[in-house]
């Protein structure tokens, strides 16, 4: 899908710090930290919520209170006549959401079309859904989180099964994932120079109440639980399933996070950016693959944007992608040709974690702020989801 007129202000993109599950955000609803950290964005940026025209929430995880996501988030951060969709597509949501609001900006390129997605794998719910032909009407019942992890009703496979079919099918080794893994936490690394320079231009700080305290809000400013990586401690790792390729190193950890962009029109997109740089949306691609191969699913996704924004890779000056398995980063680079160091530059979800909808928003802020690092350029974020799906977005910075 090809957009005319969508825009992001480069500071315009913003995300929360990422948190393994179970640690600082474990029991913050995703609806409230997707408030605090947007109001304070906002009001970082001077813009006020009352200016925007839409809320596009992207979420996945059923939070108290989810029945009325969108316009009860648009108005606690102060915005209390906007409205819109609340849309989930696991972990493609982020790219669909960039979608909708795209197609916001080109029918109403003056209005201030906001994304915002959260998620919290933590403390997931376990849904009982009534059963009257069962005996005695005993209900059935769901993790939310495992069940849907561990099994596709579709396809009858886990997630992790899905990798290890498609390193079997690709040739793809314990030692390429393992090396690939290594590659990616390097590059985070280098994200974090310089007192995180390149993260807190657009990460936003969080406030959590201590547990069981009285004392101040801790604030959270950076990302909790990236584990440090070496080649020595992949290879004592056991693969997660017998005789596989996948282990707990080589693959993301679930986690709990917020991040959002504003898409409008180029002439209020440069009014915003204040002679800062815009990135343009260009175009968005969805793809399906086989049953039980979700890794395969980010290359036609990403074919389909680049054909619909009518160029190549060899246009592509950077790429971010979601990779919740290293496996899903060999086949990429193997299927597309592209340079696996000028993927994921600054890091990826394979190593700062995942909380599902607003993982592919981080990853698009973070490859905006690549492409103006390096004077400009066409960009690509591609990434996988549930179902053997996947979403890309093709941006472009101009120098």
């Amino acid at each position: 899908m090809r957009f005319r007129d969508a825009c992001i202000p480069v500071q315009f993109g913003w995300s929360s710090p990422f948190a393994r599950w179970q640690t600082a955000f474990a029991d913050v609803s995703s609806l409230d930290l997707a408030v605090q950290v947007t109001r304070r964005a906002l009001d970082d940026r001077g813009l006020p919520a009352a200016e925007l025209s839409r809320l596009v929430f992207g979420t996945t995880t059923p939070q108290r209170g989810g029945f009325y996501a969108a316009p009860t988030v648009a108005a606690r951060i102060g915005a209390e006549r906007v409205t819109g969709p609340t849309i989930a597509q696991a972990c493609a949501t982020s790219a669909v959401c960039v979608e909708a609001a795209a197609l916001y900006a080109d029918a109403e390129p003056g209005g201030l079309h906001l994304v915002v997605a959260a998620d919290r794998t933590s403390n997931s719910p376990v849904l009982t859904y009534p059963s009257s032909t069962a005996p005695g009407g005993a209900p059935d019942h769901e993790h939310w989180f495992f069940d849907n992890i561990q099994l596709d009703p579709w396809a009858g496979k886990a997630m992790i099964e899905t990798a290890e079919r498609v390193a079997e099918q690709g040739g793809i080794t314990r030692e390429q994932a393992d090396e690939m893994t290594l590659v990616r936490h390097e590059q985070y690394t280098s994200a974090l120079a310089a007192d995180r320079e390149f993260q807190r231009r657009w990460m936003i700080p969080v406030e959590v109440s201590r547990r069981r305290s009285s004392r101040d809000p801790q604030v959270v400013d950076a990302d909790v639980g990236v584990h440090d990586t070496t080649a020595e401690g992949l290879a004592k790792l056991d693969p997660v399933l017998p005789r596989g390729v996948v282990t707990y190193g080589s693959q993301t950890h679930p986690a709990d996070g917020t991040a959002g962009v504003l898409v409008t029109g180029a002439a209020r997109a440069r009014e915003l950016a204040a002679g800062e740089p815009v990135a343009r949306v260009l175009a968005s691609g969805v793809a399906r693959v086989e049953p039980a191969e979700m890794p395969k699913a980010p290359v036609p996704a990403a074919q389909r944007a680049l054909a619909d924004a009518e160029l190549t890779f060899a246009d592509v000056a950077a790429v971010t992608t979601h990779n919740p398995f290293a496996v899903n980063d060999v086949w990429f680079a193997r299927e597309t040709g592209f340079d696996v160091a000028r993927m994921n530059q600054r890091g990826s979800s394979l190593i700062f974690g995942h909380p599902n909808a607003p993982t592919g928003a981080r990853l698009l802020v973070e490859l905006i702020h690549t492409l103006v690092d390096r004077g400009g350029g066409v960009g690509l974020f591609t990434g996988c989801a549930a179902g053997d799906t996947a979403a890309a977005l093709v941006v472009q910075v101009d120098s």
